[in-house]
């Protein structure tokens, strides 16, 4: 009981400052005063909306639905104090009023929400700018207004849902005592809706026109004369809108601009579907971030022209005024937005890269017996690979050179092993994750039905199933075969590969009890970045048409013929994504580590294949006492959790990029994980060895 006394003194409270503070507001407004003031006039009373608590309302308002937005409250308040004041009332709608007939409305209309640089990283510059800098009072233009007066996210909301009530209020408060000079005026909002019009279908056009846009038609829409294109046919109309328009203030017949603006409605549609080709023209041929920039503003101002064409056609319709500015004040501010800007441009990069490594990643998901066993045999070949990799990377320690000097060398020696590996068809374990995760993603697309489901289920088990093969394969070889390695040169050459300290530093570098499952990470956070390095070559080579430049390049047709010439240019375009992925990789785990170290904490790469390698060198140099030594275990303990680590860490990073690329939501996410563990109970020997025929399984495709 007291509690409850209490709130309701604070709400009193509350509610009394509230009004004291809307009193001094309103006392102060002047009509008379210089547009600075009269506009921070204006953004101290939106500010008075916003704010959190409760106002008194009258007895006939007290049943009315305003506790859904505070705004909504306190905007019925501010009506009953300015009907108990018709001398504020006056200053208000003249102040009101003022605003919008001194403001260049068309920086809100047509600008807000649209990037004034055509290139991506001058708008990105401009939006930092404008979200460390806010605009001046002073500035007339109702897009600066909009900024200072509505800056949270919560407006647009509260002004799209007005009730009627209200919304004819506020009309009436903008048409109250308006004086005769006044009434004689041109309705500045219809003339600024249709210069927005204006400018909006200009710059549509001349984006259109241009040969960004022209190139990526579709081929029906390329072989069309330019006179009959939407984009070179939407000025004329917008012209003929603006004559009918004209006609009509004159007495003329309505009807012939109802006719005029429905085909310029028809041609607005026209370059929508256009633009949507020109999107499947760059996802099919490789993207460009400045050009899906250019393209996106476009596709936004072809939206925003229709909206306000609707708007200028309904001008009577409160309602429909409330949606506009609540979309107006919506896209103000995420004009101001760095996070929007690079959210809009970059997901259908970000989605080509993930379809690139699908495309990759599908060979890597081994499905029966036979491509099981394939796995097996070169995740094999990859560990005798690394071998020599790890011989040749104790050498290069071994030299104690400076560390970007050794890291660089270490990167090399990486870069070669892996480069060999690739050419020889062989496997790295960890390196499959990373690609694989997008083809499972993709398959998210049919998970609407049962069927999609048990697919989907299947190549997760198959997908575990092949990474613990890869990672059977690559540590049974390169483990044993280090230790041969280092018993013939210890028996054979009487030199160890490493010293006996350096021996017992690598195994207790290893330990599970330090830092290696943070390094082992972090080092999967680097096999997930060169699954991006290989999408990005792909998406270069086929965006700048490297393929045909090779195929119908002069010299090399002179030098290797058309069919050498074709051969190389096929050649390339298959191996581009491998080599820049590989060799990115190598470069990485051998300098990302020397460069953390100096400029951050210390960083050593952990990789699962190279540490078992490691281990084997270690143990041959230390003999069979190391066995019973719990530094070698605890280092074996450590490996395990490398194998878990790299492939968790990068598999989850590109599956979520895949997933987020794709908008799903995280209640089907969980369902599938639901249905995948419930599949693993069922038969948990599948996760070990493959059923014999794939293809008979329900949902599961058969093999490649």
């Amino acid at each position: 009981m007291f509690r409850s006394l209490t709130t309701l003194i604070k709400k009193w409270r509350a509610s009394r400052n509230a009004g004291h503070q809307l009193d001094a507001l309103l006392a102060h407004a002047d009509a008379d005063a210089s547009y600075a003031e009269r506009s921070e006039w204006l953004i101290e009373l939106a500010h008075w909306l916003r704010r959190n608590g409760t106002v008194q309302d009258t007895p006939a308002e007290r049943d009315a639905d305003t506790r859904t937005y505070p705004a909504h409250a306190r905007l019925r308040y501010l009506f009953h104090v300015l009907d108990r004041n018709p001398a504020w009332k006056a200053h208000a709608a003249r102040i009101l009023r003022g605003i919008l007939r001194e403001c260049d409305g068309i920086s809100l209309l047509c600008d807000a929400g649209m990037p004034v640089h055509s290139g991506f990283f001058g708008a990105l510059f401009e939006r930092i700018d404008s979200s460390l800098i806010p605009p001046a009072p002073n500035r007339r233009e109702l897009s600066a207004l909009f900024t200072l007066m509505f800056p949270a996210p919560e407006d647009a909301k509260w002004i799209d849902a007005l009730p009627d009530d209200l919304l004819a209020r506020l009309a009436g408060l903008i048409s109250f005592d308006v004086t005769e000079e006044e009434r004689h005026e041109p309705g500045s909002f219809s003339r600024d809706l249709l210069a927005a019009l204006h400018n909006l279908t200009c710059q549509i056009s001349s984006t259109g026109l241009s040969q960004t846009v022209r190139s990526r038609l579709s081929d029906d829409d390329a072989r069309k004369p330019l006179e009959s294109q939407p984009f070179y046919r939407l000025t004329r109309a917008m012209l003929a809108v603006e004559t009918a328009h004209a006609a009509v203030e004159d007495g003329g017949d309505p009807s012939k601009l109802l006719h005029e603006v429905n085909y310029l409605r028809v041609l607005l549609d026209e370059c929508r579907i256009a633009v949507d080709d020109v999107f499947a023209h760059l996802y099919r041929n490789g993207v460009s971030v400045d050009i899906v920039f250019q393209v996106e503003r476009m596709r936004m101002r072809i939206l925003r022209a229709e909206t306000l064409l609707n708007a200028w056609m309904a001008r009577d319709d409160l309602h429909g005024m409330a949606h506009l500015t609540a979309e107006l004040v919506d896209a103000n501010q995420n004009s101001q937005s760095v996070a929007h800007l690079v959210r809009s441009n970059f997901s259908l990069f970000a989605r080509k890269l993930v379809e690139t490594n699908a495309d990759t990643g599908e060979h890597y998901i081994s499905r029966g017996r036979t491509e099981y066993l394939k796995m097996l045999r070169m995740a094999a070949g990859g560990g005798l690979v690394t071998v020599v990799t790890v011989c040749v990377k104790f050498a290069i320690t071994g030299a104690h050179l400076q560390s970007m000097l050794e890291g660089l060398l270490a990167g090399i020696n990486y870069a070669a092993s892996f480069m060999l590996m690739h050419f020889l068809h062989f496997t790295l374990a960890t390196k499959q994750p990373a690609m694989t995760a997008p083809t499972l993603a993709r398959e998210l697309d049919d998970t609407g039905h049962e069927e999609g489901v048990k697919t989907f289920v299947a190549s997760v088990i198959a997908l575990i199933r092949t990474q613990a093969a890869a990672i059977s394969g690559n540590v049974l070889v390169v483990l044993p075969v280090c230790l041969l390695v280092q018993l013939f040169a210890s028996n054979v050459l009487h030199a160890n590969l490493i010293s006996p300290e350096k021996a017992h530093a690598t195994l207790h570098s290893f330990s599970l009890l330090g830092p290696t499952p943070f390094y082992a990470a972090l080092t999967g956070v680097l096999l997930w970045a060169s699954s991006l390095l290989a999408g990005w070559a792909d998406n270069w080579f086929v965006l700048h048409r490297v393929g045909d430049a090779l195929t119908y390049n002069r010299r090399l047709r002179l030098t290797l013929g058309a069919t050498g010439a074709a051969k190389l240019a096929h050649f390339c375009r298959s191996n581009v994504a491998g080599v820049v992925a590989n060799v990115g990789l190598g470069l990485m785990l051998g300098l990302v580590p020397a460069i953390v170290t100096v400029f951050m904490f210390p960083f050593e790469v952990r990789h699962v294949t190279l540490s078992a390698g490691s281990i084997g060198i270690a143990l041959g140099v230390l003999g069979k006492g190391a066995l019973g030594t719990p530094e070698l275990w605890w280092a074996a303990a450590g490996v395990l959790s490398m194998a878990i680590l790299n492939v968790l860490v990068s598999f989850a990073l590109a599956f979520t990029m895949a997933v987020r690329s794709r908008s799903l939501r995280p209640t089907k996410v969980r369902a599938l994980v639901a249905a995948i563990v419930r599949t693993v109970l069922s038969n948990p020997l599948a996760l070990f060895w493959p059923a014999g025929n794939p293809a008979a399984r329900a949902g599961q495709p058969g093999t490649h």
